[in-house]
């Protein structure tokens, strides 16, 4: 979802429209029009049921992005670090830090589908009271579908497989129950495995016969299942890294100067900083004062190179993760909200002494094959 562009604040917190979006918008506008709205109050011209269908769209797609917003505000309420929301083609996402508790996780699991039971309740009654009473057979046909497509999406998105909501809140569960968060990380992951696999044969059988909405079923299938595997090998990770201090997992981080032009750090910079995702730089003083990018440097015309300053491309040292040398990398990790690209970056006195990046990570996993045990703090009972 990187790259989706801003679109306001909801529960204080990013907004962001991934460019599938609108797709989902026009499928539910013509399911809408071709058919439900005709078929549960007939009688109008298709420009009304056109009209309707692109705001019953719109009410579902504000539907999920309370559906978010709800995980959103719960997950700060509990103290967990949320990066932005995200509406795209086969629902919302939010990106956030992880629940350091096992009930704080629950919780922020279970708000999503109890706003979308809420917003379905809401508008059933809605429908009824604007169908029995003022006898507006359409505005209430509208109220009605948007109605129970909330109670649809609660109930989709309370299945226990992660990492749909259900199964974040099975894992909340066995958590609480064993004390074990990567167990029961991996327990539920597997079950998103399974119903992932499900829906995808399920959706492509329907399609084959026939059935268009198939099609989709089984896009979403295969979002889900990817989406396990990547929790199954994140569990895996963790377990893997359990004991370590960033100071064990970082390498060594070449550094430039923010006050350098652009051409002359590429010349004597970039080539001590191969392999890094970023290059910290400090200011006159010595100080960390951001990073920058390859790409952000490739972004300056070569005949402006010269007359461009480091600092003026530089992006804002928070714009990664920033840890301690002595801090878990579990810990660091569970409060990370990671962008592609962004390492975490290990300071000391305010000056950066290291970085860690995925690949590290991965590579110490597989140095590493009997974890230590995981320290007792982090349980919760």
């Amino acid at each position: 979802m990187n790259g989706s562009p801003p679109l306001g604040r909801v529960a204080g917190v990013p907004l962001r429209v991934h460019w599938s979006a609108p797709l989902l918008i026009v499928i539910l506008s013509v399911e809408l029009a071709s058919g439900v709205l005709p078929a549960w109050a007939p009688g109008h011209s298709h420009g009304i049921y056109d009209a309707l269908a692109v705001v019953g769209a719109l009410l579902l797609t504000v539907s999920l992005v309370a559906h978010e917003a709800a995980h959103a505000l719960v997950a700060r309420r509990a103290g967990v670090e949320v990066e932005d929301v995200t509406v795209f083609a086969l629902g919302g996402v939010t990106r956030m830090g992880t629940a350091g508790k096992a009930r704080d996780a629950g919780r922020i699991a279970a708000a999503g589908p109890l706003t979308s039971l809420l917003l379905g309740a809401v508008g059933l009654g809605a429908a009824a009271l604007t169908g029995g009473v003022l006898h507006w057979t359409l505005p209430a046909a509208l109220l009605a579908w948007t109605g129970w497509a909330n109670v649809l999406l609660a109930g989709f998105n309370l299945i226990p497989a992660a990492p749909l909501d259900g199964g974040r809140v099975l894992q909340a569960v066995v958590w609480r129950l064993r004390g074990d968060r990567e167990q029961a990380a991996r327990i539920a992951a597997r079950c998103g495995q399974v119903a992932g696999a499900l829906m995808v044969a399920g959706g492509w059988l329907e399609f084959l016969t026939g059935g268009t909405a198939g099609l989709w079923l089984a896009l979403v299938g295969l979002f889900v299942l990817l989406a396990a595997f990547s929790e199954v090998r994140r569990s895996m990770l963790f377990e893997a890294v359990r004991g370590l201090r960033a100071s064990d997992a970082m390498r060594p981080a070449a550094t430039g100067q923010d006050w350098q032009t652009v051409g002359r750090f590429v010349a004597e910079t970039v080539p001590r900083a191969a392999g890094q995702p970023v290059v910290p730089v400090t200011d006159f003083d010595g100080r960390s004062s951001g990073v920058v990018t390859l790409a952000a440097l490739r972004s300056v015309p070569p005949a402006r190179r010269e007359e461009v300053k480091v600092r003026d491309i530089a992006a804002p040292l928070d714009t990664c993760t920033l840890a301690g040398p002595d801090e878990q990398v579990t810990d660091v990790l569970d409060h990370a909200v990671t962008t592609a690209g962004r390492p975490i970056l290990v300071m000391a006195d305010r000056h950066v002494v290291g970085m860690i990046t995925v690949e590290d990570l991965i590579a110490l996993a597989r140095r590493r094959p009997h974890p230590p045990a995981w320290p007792p703090s982090v349980h919760s009972h």
